[in-house]
């Protein structure tokens, strides 16, 4: 940078003048050309504010003043060749004189290592700006030149300071954070204590002895949460399942023995007001649907008497292990689907029944052919759905009669492919309670299988055969159960779905059983014992044929009805036990969960 002024002298000129000056002439300075506080602070604000705007103010041309030697036309050139070495030779010069030179020269030479420092980091530019204005601070006088070096120097010192900005510094504490070998050894126990390991395989083996189970490190630690999880799976859950199923059951039972008992004493009575009143009275609704459930129940006894069943065992026994198991799941998923489609249809009968129960004179005929349309699709339906039953009887029958572990195979592939296909999907609260109403039924109808092989072997079997018999009837219980318990627990663990929900279905089965909500039917456990019953009356009628003495028709008659009425007192009985039983129980359970909710 060029001076401004060219006929003024050189800073590095008055510094190499001061060295002329003598004590006495140190001892009248005047005190005005000493530094003030107060001016020096107002002469820093106004340097830092001219600074800011980017511009100098001219220098006050002292020396022109005091009879000095005016600038030459050269001045730019020699503000040019303006150094650092130029200004430290000028320091030198001036330190040689009198202490307070000195200390002006120290001051000076701090500003020369300053404006050096600035010189490395912000270039030669701002260099000269700050000789200049070191320059233009100092006096004519040797003592006015010391003081404004001294203010020029505190000025440099209070910008340029490393501390005062804390740039230099930031950075230099910066680049040494980033120097990892000098970090690292300096701090050689940051990541702990590293000590060196012995590969040898018996030191190996004693630090797997002593670190503890290597499980551990690899599964997190639980808590109660994860305990009470583990004891819902194993005891909880499978308690309460088994607990409905088992209430299901005896609902199911008390149905099905509601059909082959209430349903005749109604029909008996209602045919017994007719012959006494002799007066023909248009049904209601519930006899029409009661006629109409008769209907079904006799046609299909009398279609599955025309069936060889010992023709439908020879064939099955005649098939190998793995088609065996394959035939009784197919005809599973068979009964499935005629058990739904079969709800349909009787739900359609009966609004057929109320339909022509309320209809008028003139809709009795339409009415009446929808009702008989309805009836013979009722009926297809469940002789159907009776001959799967069947089937599925007469297969496990097979099983447990056979010799080469056609149960087992039978049990293990049967439940373990109920698991697969049900444990591992996702699964709503919704969806598993019409689930366990599925294995209700599926229990029921199990019930119903093992009657037809104690038929069965009543009628062929041939030496001990009861002990058997109750060996593989309760192996095919057992794994029922176990089956229900591992599925359902696991259904309740992936869909994290908690015991008391076992509850709540168990609390809407009491409401059934006790008849509090008549307006909502969908949470109803819904079984049709049509399919059921007319197998059991079919295996039944056999061994009940072995009873009746010979002789003639009359007498036979006499026995076949003498057998019937007994039957029917003895399932009355039942029927009755079982449905006070069941309401008694309903109340308690209703109590006991509206107390634990």
């Amino acid at each position: 940078m060029s001076l401004r002024s060219g006929g003024r002298q050189l800073s590095f000129e008055l510094l190499a003048g001061a060295g002329d000056l003598t004590a006495d002439d140190a001892d009248d300075i005047s005190p005005r050309s000493l530094p003030d506080t107060t001016s020096d602070g107002q002469r820093r604000r106004r340097r830092r504010s001219k600074r800011k705007r980017g511009f100098r103010s001219p220098p006050i041309d002292e020396a022109a003043s005091e009879g000095e030697q005016p600038r030459g036309e050269g001045g730019g050139d020699a503000a040019a060749a303006f150094r650092i070495t130029d200004l430290r030779s000028a320091v030198e010069t001036v330190c040689e004189s009198s202490e307070p030179e000195r200390s002006a020269a120290s001051c000076v030479s701090y500003v020369g290592v300053e404006l050096r420092q600035r010189t490395v980091s912000r270039g030669e530019r701002v260099l000269a700006a700050s000789a200049e204005d070191g320059a233009s601070s100092c006096g004519s006088s040797t003592r006015e030149s010391a003081a404004a070096a001294a203010v020029a120097a505190d000025v440099a010192a209070a910008a340029w300071r490393p501390e005062a900005n804390g740039g230099v510094k930031k950075k230099l504490e910066k680049e040494e954070s980033l120097d990892w070998e000098k970090y690292m050894k300096e701090n050689s126990n940051i990541l702990g204590e590293v000590e060196r390991i012995d590969n040898s395989p018996f030191s190996y083996f004693l630090g797997e002895l002593y670190g503890g189970n290597s499980l551990r490190s690899t599964i997190a630690v639980g808590n109660e949460k994860k305990r009470q999880r583990v004891y819902n799976t194993m005891f909880h859950v499978p308690w309460r399942c088994e607990r409905l199923i088992v209430a299901g059951f005896f609902v199911c039972l008390d149905s099905f023995l509601s059909l082959l008992t209430i349903m005749p004493a109604r029909i008996v009575v209602t045919i017994w007001r007719v012959l006494k009143t002799r007066k023909f009275r248009r049904p209601n609704a519930a006899d029409l649907s009661d006629y109409g459930c008769f209907i079904v129940l006799a046609l299909g006894v009398a279609s599955l008497q025309m069936i060889d069943i010992s023709l439908i065992y020879h064939v099955i026994r005649g098939q190998g292990t793995i088609k065996l198991y394959v035939v009784y799941n197919v005809l599973e998923i068979f009964d499935k689907l005629c058990q739904s489609f079969g709800e349909d249809v009787l739900q359609v009968l009966f609004n057929s029944a109320e339909g022509l129960s309320v209809c008028s004179t003139d809709n009795v005929t339409f009415e009446l052919m929808r009702f008989l349309l309805d009836e013979a699709i009722a009926v297809v339906a469940f002789v159907v759905h009776s001959f799967v039953l069947l089937a599925q009887a007469i297969t496990l029958s097979t099983c447990i009669i056979a010799h080469n572990n056609a149960l087992l195979a039978l049990l293990v592939s049967n439940n373990f492919a109920e698991i697969k296909s049900n444990v591992f999907k996702r699964v709503s609260k919704e969806n598993l309670h019409n689930l366990v109403y599925y294995d209700i039924i599926e229990r029921f109808h199990i019930t119903a299988f093992l009657l037809f092989v104690l038929a069965q072997n009543i009628l062929e079997a041939e030496g001990p055969w009861f002990d058997s018999f109750l060996i593989n009837a309760s192996l095919v219980f057992l794994c029922e159960v176990l089956i229900d318990a591992i599925k359902h627990s696991f259904l309740a663990k992936f869909n994290e779905i908690k015991p008391v929900a076992y509850s709540e279905f168990l609390e809407d089965l009491c409401k059934q059983i006790l008849n509090d909500k008549p307006d909502d039917r969908q949470k109803d456990l819904t079984f049709i014992p049509l399919a059921p019953a007319c197998v059991v009356i079919r295996v039944s009628t056999p061994v009940y044929a072995t009873l009746l003495p010979a002789g003639p028709f009359i007498w036979r008659i006499f026995w076949i009805l003498l057998w019937s009425v007994l039957t029917y007192f003895m399932l009355a009985i039942f029927k009755i036990l079982v449905g006070l039983i069941l309401r008694c129980l309903a109340n308690c359970s209703e109590k006991i969960i509206s107390c634990g909710a």
